[in-house]
């Protein structure tokens, strides 16, 4: 049986997973005690309790399945040492500051039947997570040249009054045309138009990404953590032998 999760952070973009999965993506969230995730094949993030115990660990385990991948952020501590961890790395968290926005007469919206177009997208370029329905979290926006693909930018994570920007990617024969930032300023004007306010994250390492964030009026909030750890091989095998069903997740590192 669940318990009620915890109130949510004093600020929304604190705990982002949590409070989309509590708020706007209520309907995607899949829960077994106190932690949350979205759906395999939509996105790779979970959410644990502020100071998860021995049992929140193993509901994370049952939720992720045998040989899952756990993409954690906002959280304050890793996980226990039987688990491996398999990508760490510090972040930023960025914050509309006076962004251009404005709507892109080239853009196109994707959808559904577009996916496949975008996965390919996505394999050449790297921008970092996207899985095959990740599109049905909110608007994504392309630019296509000749009929084909070659840019895009799309909203993930939706905690109450925010809007992730994320997968922005070009592919590398439309490089040095601006497309990223055209697709920027017009998913900005969509989500400023319902009310909501944009941010983004990105590798701290990626400071050329970083500087150019900056420049289109986007400022530093936060210096969060991501962190990915795969489920410990006992705690699988245990919530296989409970009947627990759990989809194969996994994840993608973040760049």
């Amino acid at each position: 049986m669940s318990v009620p999760h915890p109130a949510a952070a004093a600020h929304p973009l604190d705990n982002p997973v949590r409070n989309a999965l509590t708020g706007p993506h209520a309907g995607f969230a899949r829960s077994r005690g106190r932690v949350l995730c979205y759906p395999a094949g939509v996105a790779t993030w979970f959410s644990t309790p502020e100071a998860p115990d021995a049992a929140d660990w193993a509901d994370v385990a049952a939720l992720a399945g045998p040989g899952g991948v756990v993409t954690l952020t906002a959280f304050h501590e890793p996980p226990p040492d039987d688990w491996e961890v398999v990508f760490h790395a510090p972040g930023v968290q960025l914050v509309d500051d006076g962004v251009a926005a404005a709507p892109d007469p080239e853009a196109v919206r994707l959808g559904p039947a577009d996916v496949p177009e975008m996965l390919d997208l996505v394999e050449r370029t790297r921008p970092g997570p996207f899985l095959p329905r990740t599109v049905e979290l909110g608007t994504y926006l392309g630019i296509r040249h000749g009929g084909r693909l070659v840019a895009m930018a799309g909203e993930r994570m939706r905690p109450p009054g925010w809007s992730e920007i994320s997968a922005v990617c070009t592919d590398e024969s439309a490089r040095g045309q601006g497309l990223g930032t055209r697709l920027i300023h017009a998913l900005s004007h969509e989500i400023r138009e319902r009310g909501d306010t944009p941010f983004l994250h990105a590798a701290a390492s990626n400071t050329n990404a970083v500087r150019l964030y900056e420049s289109l009026g986007f400022r530093l909030r936060r210096r969060p953590e991501f962190l990915s750890a795969l489920v410990p091989k006992h705690l699988a095998e245990a919530a296989a032998a409970s009947g627990t069903e759990a989809p194969d997740a996994r994840t993608t590192a973040l760049r």
